[in-house]
């Protein structure tokens, strides 16, 4: 299941808001020198004393700086997609302000200026908003034909379109619930939820299509679903635990012979130290051959024997090698 990372409107709000007015961008207009973007009320009624960016004090223009600001209709647009009902109050509030005031002249001004946006050049899905769609069976005829391809024989049932009217905020993993109930798909299949030839992910959902794709209310929303058999997920198989504890004994047998073969269980025969002989007790039963205390020093010193050769004796015999002192 993909992990989808949700960011905070408060985290974009740095880049959706007007510095002069404090508000979301309405009518978003930038600078040209700078690229830096206000509210187009808010912009025209600051360069009227100003000539300078409010942001950066860039010169936008010497004698003429309303030549020099754009008017940003795909930043308009972020900001209206991303900011719930913004779209909305904002066209009902245009529109309340066209009613109370009559004697004003918006004939020159577009629908949106108005407030009067049909359904057909709507932008904007709001979450709450029911979007019509059509789902039918993915035919690979069509795809065939498309990819100048040779198609397949023909199916022979005809295959049926329907019409349904759901919620924008509806995911594609609903619409694939829906339709494994309805159709009583047993979950041995699974089911890819298609615009045209292309699938498309669970998360999305059907405002995050018709933006993805396009989409301009012309007609119902085109979706399309295939069923082929799920794909099964392999086990790793684990050997049982009598034939681990085989190996383990096995393998600690095995270490016990190399330790028996090791030179380090062979006595050394340097001069330096004590003769098998001597009535001297090792503190290290393992390693008879090392006669030092745990200090350092020797339980029971030689005249022969030097401390230098003796430490250098025992590190050597500690790490499993022979001692021979040249």
């Amino acid at each position: 299941m993909h992990r989808t990372t949700r960011i905070k409107i408060t985290e974009l709000n740095p880049h959706l808001m007007c510095a002069l007015c404090g508000g979301y961008f309405i009518d978003a207009t930038t600078i040209v020198e700078c690229l830096h973007s206000f509210c187009k009320m808010c912009i025209v009624r600051y360069l009227e004393t100003s000539k300078y960016c409010p942001i950066c004090d860039v010169q936008v223009h010497k004698t003429k700086p309303l030549l020099n600001i754009r008017s940003d209709k795909t930043l308009q647009d972020i900001v209206y997609k991303l900011v719930p009902g913004l779209f909305k109050n904002e066209m009902k509030r245009r529109r309340d302000f066209y009613a109370e005031h009559p004697s004003v002249d918006a004939a020159n001004g577009s629908n949106e200026d108005r407030g009067e946006v049909a359904d057909e050049d709507k932008r904007i899905i709001t979450d709450d908003e029911i979007i019509s769609l059509s789902i039918e069976f993915f035919d690979p005829m069509t795809y065939y034909s498309k990819h100048n391809m040779n198609p397949p024989p023909p199916p022979q049932q005809i295959i049926d379109k329907r019409y349904l009217q759901c919620p924008a905020a509806m995911t594609v993993m609903h619409l694939r619930k829906f339709l494994r109930s309805k159709m009583d798909i047993p979950c041995t299949f699974q089911i890819e939820v298609m615009y045209e030839d292309e699938p498309l992910k669970d998360y999305y959902t059907l405002m995050d299509i018709a933006y993805i794709y396009t989409w301009r209310r012309n007609g119902p929303l085109p979706l399309k679903y295939r069923v082929r058999p799920s794909c099964k997920k392999m086990k790793l198989i684990q050997p049982p635990e009598g034939l681990n504890s085989a190996n383990r004994s096995e393998m600690e047998s095995d270490s016990g012979s190399d330790k028996a073969n090791s030179p380090a269980g062979v006595p050394s025969t340097s001069s330096s130290l004590p003769s098998p002989g001597t009535p001297v007790q090792s503190p290290h039963p393992h390693f008879p051959h090392i006669s030092s205390a745990v200090n350092g020093t020797t339980a029971n010193p030689s005249p022969n024997r030097q401390p230098p050769f003796c430490n250098k004796a025992r590190k050597a015999s500690l790490n499993g090698s022979s001692a021979s002192s040249g």
